[in-house]
């Protein structure tokens, strides 16, 4: 199954099996973003990623670089060059993008951590369409120093694994260090509510109920004026900068990428500077409204997708039935898990919080994992 660009030879017995997306730097390997034209010129890395460090430190085994959308720059993980990660869930289905790979090699057990990126959701979709768990991280927490960029104002890097808490572990690879002990759970979750079938808020609905009654904590309704606003000035400030980083490239080989990624930096290629400023001004009252929301919640909870994956011949859809991109936005951390529906497939229960509150939100989610088993 191409879940991964390239497999790496690795010492047996190592402590954790990671997967890293091909995207970050590994020393010795080509890095591809999951591009043919890219593999092409690709010379070896002379270096690890920053955020490689600590797994090394640890023992980890890298055990491959997994598949991703082009560039990045696709939340379908399609890829017509190195083969689309085949959903687990089933065969069927979008895997997810744009870390497909790292969510298929986790939800597969052919890695313990994977590690992947997220600037628009690309952790916690593929997350959400995998059955696993994956974290969008602070902007800022981790270091991007050899991580290929798209959008650097709002790229991220962090970790999937198929329970909580093998991302809490990723973390600890991330930030030597880091640790969960002695965190206290959220207090009070406010329990958004967009758009989603019926199925998915029945299931979170339950999950976050035996949560609350195991934990003593509370589930209060809550309303985020500016979503929809924000989502569409992440969208721009994401194709705004992607077009900074790529569109060299597209004008060069845009012949040669594959066509929706070319198709959309295209489209960015239109966007001008004013429009870019403009987003980020709303991006502004979307925090300030964020900071107002926390200062009476610990976390927010809502679903990463508000409907099942879309089948592979109807990808595109897959646009269309997302909610991660405010957080990148907004710079905070969010974590997408699976939580049991009625279904045959999981549901997809995101929590976000403020900026450097991935402890809570594992802690609370690891609650949440227990208590909906």
């Amino acid at each position: 199954m191409p879940t991964f660009i390239r497999r790496l030879d690795h010492p047996a017995g190592s402590p954790v099996r990671l997967a890293v997306k091909d995207i970050i730097d590994v020393a010795g390997v080509p890095t591809t973003s999951g591009s043919r034209v890219l593999a092409e010129g690709a010379a070896p890395a002379p270096g690890d990623a920053a955020c490689l460090a600590g797994s090394r430190a640890a023992g980890a085994a890298v055990v491959g670089k997994t598949n991703l959308h082009e560039l990045a720059f696709g939340v379908s993980g399609v890829n017509p060059w190195f083969g689309t990660p085949v959903n687990p869930l089933d065969p069927r289905l979008v895997p997810g993008g744009s870390s497909s790979g790292s969510a298929v090699a986790v939800a597969t057990g052919e890695a313990d951590v994977a590690l992947g990126t997220d600037t628009g959701g690309s952790n916690r979709i593929p997350a959400a369409c995998c059955g696993v768990v994956g974290l969008k991280t602070t902007r800022g927490r981790v270091s991007l120093e050899g991580v290929a960029p798209l959008a650097p104002s709002l790229d991220t890097v962090g970790p999937l694994a198929a329970e909580v808490s093998g991302c809490v572990k990723g973390m600890a690879l991330l930030e030597p260090g880091f640790s969960v002990d002695g965190c206290e759970p959220a207090a009070t979750v406010g329990r958004v509510r967009l758009p989603a079938e019926s199925w998915i808020d029945e299931a979170i609905d339950s999950a976050l109920r035996s949560w609350a009654s195991a934990a003593g904590a509370k589930v209060v309704d809550t309303t985020l004026v500016g979503w929809d606003a924000a989502t569409h000035a992440a969208m721009t400030i994401l194709s705004f900068e992607a077009w900074q980083t790529h569109g060299a490239l597209w004008r060069s080989h845009g012949q040669e990428l594959s066509p929706d990624v070319a198709r959309r930096l295209e489209l960015a290629s239109f966007l001008e500077p004013e429009e870019a400023a403009a987003a980020w001004e709303a991006g502004r009252d979307w925090a300030r409204e964020l900071e107002a929301v926390f200062a009476s919640v610990d976390l927010l909870a809502l679903p990463v997708l508000a409907a099942a994956p879309p089948t592979l011949d109807d990808a595109a859809r897959l646009g269309d039935i997302r909610y991660a991109a405010p957080f990148n936005l907004a710079g905070v951390p969010a974590l997408s898990m699976p939580i049991r529906s009625r279904t045959r497939l999981p549901a997809s229960l995101q929590l976000a919080g403020p900026a450097g509150s991935e402890e809570r939100i594992l802690v609370t989610a690891g609650g949440v994992e227990a208590a909906a088993r």
